[in-house]
């Protein structure tokens, strides 16, 4: 496998950066790739034109990164999610919006102020997904709100200098792994700036360290009293300490990603770059007029059933309403998700270089579009008509909102394609993934489907008491109006599983709190 060596070393032949004709001026610093000039960042891991920052990072920077990292550590609780979480998020935002504004990104112009509101936007929600660790106590759910929590933040600090919204979700991380090393060395060099004192202080540590490494272990083999004695000198280094000191690189190592991102952005994207039709207009509009044709057909008979009645339903496919929704809602999803992959690449790769292709274009996917809203509407119909016959649980709660978020999904789709729309629609779709999730943390999942369990047991007297039992602790204030009987073969459970109350504030949780309020007005 060839190395590519014969390239850098070479001096480029044009400037590495110019502000583009007609558009806002964007200061990028950039290393000096002339001859005997090294730039402090080694060459660009992941983005060829990506070279990152010339400057050693700002002493704002380096201390935004060490706040972030020791806030990181000292709030973050280890036991279970809490308020400390949200406390963290708060400081590190403050300390980005900090580098943010000395990084002399604001810009006045219309264009760019919306872009920052829309920045500002994905930063508070990457905060409220985070927030949800200090309010609710469902596990599933806290998971994926800090999972999601992240790309929210990195998109918030990318902005549109990446085109993917892939690489914009992982900017960050993958800015911290060379913002590590850029700072690492500023501090080294900072440090011999007093004439190498500090390096050979540094030495001459490590090599006491390594002495007493060697002694230690056979002098306290040799006498149990000194044994003892280094035992009690010795600091102890536990799990949790090491999971501290893990917390301070990755939150230190968010901050100087942040900055990094924003001291040097990557050069804009460019526009596009327009290619020749390679299909003929028959050789799209055949394949996706069968699909409209077909999902018309379906659609057609699904009106019949959407608006008929119990008896129809019988009579026709010789199951009861609540079995006709259990038994097709996992086909009618998975269509979903590929009616709309079709409709996104179409969009994409269809070719409208003339008047009559591009009515061609906006009358099918635009058909195909709404014909699909019509199939997720009967899903959702489905879903909800079955858990109003077996019942409500999390998961076909979750399944049902991803179900509204393709929805939603569908109709910033169908918006482009009728406008036609070039760019993707790809970001708008995942802030609509992230307001879903927001949504359903404020729905309250667990206390939701408790209560509807509960209100279902008081007219069907129907009720699975174990599958409440292993509910979180936003259940409890919900499951407290059950029968004596059942709420106490359900909410000890429960109770076992919280635990005693925390005893640091950074585990605060506000559902564990008003769950123990209940417990202990309640008598089992």
């Amino acid at each position: 496998m060839s190395a590519p060596t014969d390239e850098p070393e070479r001096a480029p032949e044009e400037p590495s950066a110019a502000p583009e004709e007609g558009g806002t001026a964007v200061a990028v610093a950039v290393a000096p790739a002339g001859a005997g000039t090294a730039p402090t960042v080694g060459g660009p891991l992941f983005f060829p034109n990506w070279r990152g920052p010339s400057a050693p990072p700002t002493r704002l920077l380096l201390g935004a990164a060490a706040a972030t990292g020791l806030t990181t550590a000292l709030v973050l609780p280890l036991e279970r999610p809490g308020i400390g979480w949200f406390v963290a998020a708060v400081v590190t935002a403050v300390m980005v919006a900090a580098v943010a504004r000395q990084a002399h990104r604001l810009d006045a112009s219309p264009p760019a102020r919306r872009a920052y509101a829309v920045d500002a936007a994905w930063a508070l929600a990457a905060v409220g997904l985070v927030g949800v660790a200090a309010v609710r106590d469902a596990e599933w759910l806290i998971s994926l709100c800090l999972l999601a929590a992240p790309c929210a933040a990195s998109i918030a600090v990318a902005g549109r200098h990446f085109r993917s919204l892939v690489f914009s979700a992982l900017a960050v991380p993958l800015a911290a792994v060379r913002a590590l090393p850029w700072a690492s060395r500023a501090l080294w060099a900072a440090r011999q700036g007093a004439g190498g004192q500090a390096a050979r202080t540094v030495v001459a540590a490590v090599v006491g360290l390594c002495l007493l490494a060697v002694f230690a272990p056979l002098l306290a083999s040799a006498d149990r009293a000194f044994a003892r004695l280094l035992d009690d000198l010795m600091p102890t280094v536990d799990d949790t300490g090491v999971a501290r000191a893990v917390l301070f690189t990755l939150g230190a190592g968010a901050a100087l990603g942040c900055g990094f991102v924003l001291l040097a952005p990557p050069p804009p994207p460019g526009p596009i770059a327009s290619e020749p039709a390679r299909l003929r207009r028959v050789e799209w509009t055949l394949p996706i007029g069968l699909l409209v044709a077909l999902f018309g057909l379906f659609v057609g008979v699904q009106f019949a059933t959407l608006f008929g009645s119990d008896d129809y339903v019988q009579r026709t496919t010789g199951v009861t309403y609540a079995e006709y929704a259990r038994g097709g809602f996992w086909q009618l999803l998975a269509v979903t998700v590929l009616a709309l992959g079709v409709v996104l690449l179409a969009s994409r790769y269809a070719p409208a270089p003339t008047s009559a292709d591009r009515a061609w274009k906006r009358t099918l996917l635009a058909a195909l579009a709404a014909l699909t809203l019509v199939i997720v509407a009967s899903a959702l119909s489905r879903m909800w008509l079955y858990q109003e016959a077996y019942g409500f649980t999390t998961l076909r709660l979750v399944v049902l909102t991803c179900e509204l978020w393709l929805g939603a999904c569908f109709l910033l789709v169908l918006g482009a394609v009728l406008r036609l729309r070039a760019r993707p629609v790809v970001r708008e779709m995942a802030a609509a993934g992230v307001v879903a999730l927001l949504a359903l943390a404020a729905l309250d999942p667990d206390g939701f489907v408790a209560a509807s369990n509960v209100d279902r047991y008081a007219s069907t007297g129907q009720l699975d008491t174990w599958y409440l039992g292993s509910l979180s602790a936003d259940a409890v204030p919900a499951l407290a109006r059950l029968p004596e009987e059942q709420r106490c073969e359900v909410l000890p459970r429960i109770a076992e599983r919280m635990g005693p109350p925390e005893e640091s504030w950074t585990a605060w949780n506000a559902s564990r709190t008003a769950a123990r309020e209940v417990l202990a007005r309640t008598h089992c």
